[in-house]
């Protein structure tokens, strides 16, 4: 998959359900094993590009980006992404398409289909994402939604193996808001196999459907090496953890919650006594953007234990192997 070759173009439009079309909306549309092809690639392109290697495997492709929600990483990433891997990325906001102007989203997917290779989609509604997928006959990807953040999830996985291998049978811990990030991790316990702690304030638990799905899922296959245990005390939650990760109390969209967020969340923080309480080696992590003193204090937003940087970097080279999956057939 290196190199320049270019593969043959599936044919759009009328006779793009030629070949399976594959979505990536939330964690639950991939297996270990596609999981595990997705960071070996990622690798791959990774170490390429250190070594200035022309990896111009989507020559010729388009991506269609609609932006419901602003972003700097989301956009940023596959932005360049499409940009190394030979293709070109088409930022659309919501306001500037017809979207914005009461088209329905079915009826857009099927005009962009006609004309790009994928489609990557940041919106509010989850269900925005369920019917582009379901009416766009070319790939979409959950770039974020209010109830799933994939990419995010699999570049926080990939770092962590760089940093300390296979998170099977990893403690990992969520200290914050049940969000769209912390359903994702519970998507990722069950598809990937580590003991997922969340702690969060009563009132703001993950979605019951998206646990009660992953634990049967847990269940069914008889793991040992997976569970998903909700705690309210941060520091119970934290107690040997090998990864610590939060986001911030009031996500977009939530302006107007935040000062009853930030009292609901008070003690919260992901301090350097929470911490102490993970073992020695563990690290942290930050979807960004951050706010310091909120959910995070400093000393360990820039502490020697925080990978953020290296999290938010990976986020272009694993969209880049989900790029190539979803937009080359999934091959």
């Amino acid at each position: 998959m290196t190199g320049e070759r270019t593969p043959q173009r599936p044919k759009r439009g009328m006779n793009a359900t030629v070949r399976k079309k594959r979505d990536l909306l939330s964690l639950f549309d991939v297996d270990a094993a596609e999981i595990a092809a997705l960071f070996k690639r990622a690798g791959e392109l990774k170490e390429a590009r250190r070594n200035g290697e022309v990896t111009h495997t989507l020559k010729s492709r388009t991506l269609g980006m609609i932006f419901e929600k602003s972003s700097t990483r989301t956009r940023v990433s596959f932005e360049v992404g499409m940009f190394q891997l030979g293709g070109m990325a088409l930022f659309l906001s919501s306001k500037d398409i017809q979207l914005g102007r009461g088209e329905t989203i079915s009826d857009s997917a099927k005009v962009m289909s006609r004309y790009v290779d994928g489609l990557m989609v940041r919106t509010y509604g989850h269900k925005n994402v369920e019917i582009m997928a379901e009416h766009a006959t070319v790939p979409v990807i959950n770039g974020l939604s209010d109830d799933f953040h994939p990419c995010q999830i699999l570049a926080d996985l990939l770092t962590y193996e760089e940093k300390r291998g296979s998170s099977k049978g990893a403690r990992i811990t969520w200290i914050g808001d049940g969000n769209n990030m912390a359903n994702t991790w519970i998507q990722a316990a069950s598809r990937v196999g580590f003991h997922l702690v969340l702690s969060c304030p009563v009132n703001y638990d993950p979605m019951p459907e998206v646990i009660e799905a992953a634990q049967a899922e847990i269940s069914a296959r008889g793991d040992s090496d997976a569970s998903i245990t909700l705690v309210r005390d941060p520091r119970e939650a934290a107690q040997k953890a090998d990864l610590v990760t939060t986001d911030v109390w009031a996500s977009m969209g939530q302006e107007k919650e935040t000062e009853r967020r930030l009292r609901a969340f008070e003690g919260y923080q992901v301090d350097s006594a929470v911490m102490a309480e993970a073992n020695s080696d563990a690290l942290f992590m930050h979807c960004l953007p951050a706010h310091r003193g909120e959910e995070v204090s400093a000393e360990v937003m820039d502490g020697p234990q925080s990978v953020v940087w290296d999290e938010a970097e990976n986020r272009l080279h694993v969209q880049n192997a989900i790029l190539e999956w979803l937009l080359l057939g999934n091959r």
